[in-house]
């Protein structure tokens, strides 16, 4: 049978999050056919939380120069096709695909708010403040304002290798990061904060267990954090061993440079 907005609400409720702001990512198809699709599922998430953001990001927007800093973990000049095809970046911009339908949903909720960053905004429904903490500096701060308000972590049949505030905790523990470039309507902008590669943060989930709820809606597991003890953990992590959570591709040009930074 198809989850229905009862089958989320109740679910999400058992989570005890309706005094809470959250951060979600989620995929859809992980919880089978959903009754009313994205829609519905926003709707259940604003039932079950005080507020909500989610990242807004619009890769489209950057480009590769030929040059640039070293220990960038990227290949300069090796997209000018793509620069090509970059597009600038405006408030209404689509969400990347690669982020999900929710995002893009909840982008275009009426009641939604958007930051302003060319590469990596966030939209949220009662969580303004939040927004407004980001800057071109500091892309990832409304994560860190979400920790400071007693937020969580929402990954809806998900795992942590999409999970956001990972590459906020990161940065905390003074890992590497890159810098990147976004089309604007006027000029090219230099966007320093962008996040390493996410395919090891799988590796931390035995660290946040005691910290970690759980609850099963269709075929989908739901995970919330608390943020400021999943934040700790990773920081923690990363004191003892410089390389926890990076992926063993060989190929991966950031998880590389953090290497040898």
């Amino acid at each position: 049978m198809p989850v229905s907005f009862s089958d989320l609400a109740t679910g999400l409720s058992k989570l005890g999050l309706t005094k809470n702001l959250v951060i979600a990512h989620a995929s859809l198809r992980a919880f089978g056919p959903i009754e009313g699709g994205a829609e519905t599922m926003l709707n259940a998430l604003l039932d079950s939380v005080r507020g909500i953001i989610m990242p807004t990001f619009t890769y489209k927007t950057m480009l590769n120069p030929k040059i640039g800093p070293p220990k960038n973990g990227i290949t300069y000049g090796s997209d000018s096709d793509l620069n090509k095809m970059a597009e600038c970046f405006h408030p209404d911009m689509p969400v990347d695909p690669t982020m999900g339908v929710l995002p893009e949903v909840l982008r275009k909720h009426p009641k939604a708010k958007r930051s302003s960053h060319p590469i990596q905004s966030f939209a949220g429904i009662r969580a303004d403040a939040l927004l407004n903490t980001q800057t071109i500096y500091n892309p990832l701060a409304p994560i860190g304002a979400l920790a400071d308000q007693d937020g969580w972590a929402l990954l809806l049949g998900v795992d942590h290798r999409v999970n956001t505030s990972i590459h906020y905790a990161e940065k905390h523990g003074g890992r590497l990061q890159f810098i990147r470039w976004a089309l604007l309507q006027d000029r090219v902008v230099e966007c320093p904060g962008f996040p390493g590669d996410s395919e090891g943060f799988n590796a931390i989930a035995p660290f946040i267990e005691k910290y970690t709820r759980r609850v099963e809606i269709g075929n989908a597991l739901v995970q919330a954090m608390h943020l400021k003890s999943l934040i700790k953990v990773v920081v923690d992590q990363l004191k003892e061993n410089p390389f926890a959570l990076l992926c063993d591709r060989q190929d991966c040009e950031r998880c590389t440079a953090v290497r040898w930074s």
